[in-house]
Parts: structure tokens; sequence; C-alpha cells
């Protein structure tokens, strides 16, 4: 494969555009020729429209022989990737809720929040709460000592016994951006939380 490139076609003074034409011994729908314009977007050539001539066995198949087509796709795709931010191709095809719960019909001014590929971590901490105590303390005090290994702390047990007393169970998911977390790093996250809430927010560990 061999790449010729077109000049430059300057549309505004930011907006450039230029052909890639692709000579290929592979084949698809297109014959051996395929054109791929590219836009400049912050430095970086984009592609946003491949196309090319469509193979004459496929005209025949549809009745049209003796005549010349030209197949394209927009590249809709790779314009998404620019209108919400979003780094990979790929997600596009992925049904990870974190990914597809991001956007919805009509919202166009979303941008994409990166999330990690890694495994999440849980840890449950219970304890008796006092009348002070609040969940927004909560995590206050798990973030300031977790920072951003700290994804998620969920309430998932509440009751209050005969005498009054309430217990709560909260279950802190940790998880990193850029790597697995050990069994040794969560633990020692999970003890110096269970004394930092212990002391600042007055609760009685169970």
């Amino acid at each position: 494969m061999f790449i010729v490139e077109i000049p430059l076609i300057q549309l505004t003074t930011l907006f450039f555009i230029r052909w890639k034409v692709f000579v290929s011994s592979f084949q698809n729908c297109y014959d051996l020729t395929k054109q791929h314009p590219l836009i400049i977007y912050q430095e970086n050539w984009l592609e946003v429209l491949g196309c090319g001539v469509t193979e004459q066995e496929i005209l025949k198949k549809s009745g049209k022989t003796g005549n010349v087509a030209l197949a394209f796709g927009l590249g809709l795709e790779r314009l998404a990737m620019v209108l919400f931010g979003i780094p990979d191709i790929w997600l596009f095809w992925s049904t990870d809720e974190r990914f597809t719960s991001q956007f919805s019909k009509g919202q166009l001014g979303v941008k994409f929040k990166p999330f990690s590929k890694y495994p999440p971590c849980y840890k449950d901490k219970s304890f008796w709460i006092n009348e002070l105590f609040t969940e927004n303390n909560l995590c206050d005090v798990v973030r300031g000592v977790a920072g951003d290994l700290v994804e998620g702390v969920q309430l998932i047990d509440n009751f209050t016994n005969k005498k009054g007393m309430t217990s709560q169970c909260y279950r802190i998911a940790y998880r990193s951006m850029e790597r697995s977390l050990t069994d040794e790093e969560i633990n020692e996250l999970q003890w110096n939380v269970r004394e930092q809430v212990q002391s600042k927010l007055k609760v009685v560990l169970r």
C-alpha cells in the first residue's frame, strides 16, 4: 500500500482539509483506490469521510453492470469523538454502563468522563452513628484518606435496635485509573479510613 496526498485546501483560517488516496491490494466493498478526506482539529488530522469506487462485482449483483459508483461513509463516530471528548473510537461498541449512561438523546453539551478499565475492590465498614453524623462527612473523611482511589461510598444497610441506636454499613469502592490495586494497598487504606472515621466522626465501630 502507498499513500498519495493531495495538497491542503484552506476553507477558513481555522479549518483545513486534505485528501489521502490509498492504493491497496486489499479488497472489500471498495475498488483498489480509496480516498479519505481529513480535517485538522487541535493540530491533529482527523478522518471524517472514507470513500472509494465500488467493486464491479457488487454492482453486477445489483444489476448495474457497466456502471461506476462511489461508496462512502461519513465517519460520524470520529465527529462524535470530537464533540463529546471521547478518546477511543472502540468505546462506541461498548455496552459498559459507565459509558452508555453518560449520554442521552438530545444532550449535545455532555463531555465524556473517563473511567477505569481496572477491577474495583469493595470494602464494607459498619458503625453505630450519632446525631451529628452525616453521609457527606463520611465521604469527606474517606476521600481525605484515599483520594482519587475512592470510586464511591454507598450505604448498603441501616437498622435501629430496641435501644434506639442506629447502625449503618457503607461499602467503599476502591479503583485506580492506571493500574490494579494490590490487597496490601487496599488493606492499608481501609485501616486508615477506619481510624479516621472513628476519631473524626465519633462513631462506634462494629
